[in-house]
């Protein structure tokens, strides 16, 4: 009798005890207003509960949290990543976030033609990332949307960029019909970066990429402003006139003085100006000049250009430019 009546108590006792870890449970969270919290990649569940008595967002302690999780939460893992928590939210609320939720996506944009002096300023100025941003070499970076997450290094978010610009160039080269003297990989971001400054009109990116391979099968050169300003500006607008004498230097990247291509990638080029490289446009074009309209009048013959670039300066004499 007096063993089954300290079995009840026991039990008794139990379902006290789990009642009252079952409220503190569903109570509210301490901290005020919604908040972020973020778990590190492999976190294990104690070390979570700490964080979260730390940051005030669970009632109770760590380590009664921790057994609450155990007794009352799901047996799926929690997830690694950023995460919004409202406010108000119980401490049950708040472990389902970190299971099930959907981890908050900050989103970092790099644009077609993003020179990687301009990608490292854009990193250095997300105050929520940590460490050096990098110089990343010019042509490494895939422009693309990015996520990142709060605490995360900059290089970690750069390497990203770089490995996605691999993977993309190892699979347009793989299909890419090479109508191009392009012998490389490397050669073919540096003629795509030239593709990505030459003009902002995406349908016009295969006929430019034409009259460039052109250019370079036939030994002309290439004669482009955007290889001159390089040097110059590292891929940041000029602001003015090309100068005579910027005109005539010798740099390796001055494609009026140097045939062929210039030493290395003058921008980041997008996927479609590497594609149009790989598979130009099929054209006896060797020559483009704006036409006023965004786009450029293409010729085959100098008799032809001299006559668009005409029409060019006329355009620009009667808009005052």
């Amino acid at each position: 009798m007096l063993k089954r009546l300290i079995l009840v108590v026991a039990a008794l006792g139990f379902l006290v005890g789990a009642g009252g870890f079952w409220l503190l449970w569903a109570s509210p969270g301490p901290k005020a207003g919604p908040h972020q919290v973020t778990v590190e990649e492999g976190s294990a569940l104690a070390s979570v509960a700490r964080q979260l008595h730390d940051q005030g967002a669970i009632p109770g302690t760590a380590d009664t949290y921790r057994v609450m999780a155990r007794l009352f939460g799901s047996s799926d893992p929690v997830q690694a990543g950023e995460f919004e928590i409202p406010a108000g939210a119980s401490g049950a609320e708040v472990f389902d976030i970190l299971q099930h939720g959907r981890p908050v996506v900050r989103l970092l944009t790099i644009p077609e033609g993003m020179p990687s002096i301009l990608v490292q300023e854009k990193l250095a100025a997300i105050p929520e990332l940590i460490g050096e941003a990098p110089l990343p070499a010019e042509g490494s970076v895939l422009p693309n949307s990015y996520d990142w997450q709060s605490g995360e290094t900059r290089a970690a978010v750069l390497k990203r960029m770089t490995d996605a610009m691999d993977r993309e160039l190892d699979a347009l080269w793989a299909r890419g019909a090479a109508n191009c003297p392009v012998r490389s990989q490397e050669e073919a971001v540096t003629l795509a970066s030239i593709v990505e400054k030459e003009t902002g009109k995406a349908s016009e990116r295969p006929m430019v990429a034409g009259v460039l391979c052109n250019r370079l099968r036939t030994g002309m050169a290439l004669g482009a402003d955007a290889t001159t300003i390089y040097p110059i500006t590292k891929g940041k607008p000029l602001g003015r006139m090309i100068r005579r004498s910027e005109l005539a230097a010798d740099n390796g990247y001055n494609t009026r003085r140097k045939l062929g291509l210039p030493v290395g990638p003058i921008t980041n080029p997008g996927r479609d100006s590497i594609a149009a490289v790989l598979n130009p446009a099929k054209t006896d074009a060797l020559y483009y000049v704006a036409d006023g309209t965004g786009g450029h009048a293409f010729a085959r013959t100098l008799a032809e250009h001299n006559a668009n670039v005409a029409r060019w300066r006329a355009y620009r004499k009667a808009k005052g430019i």
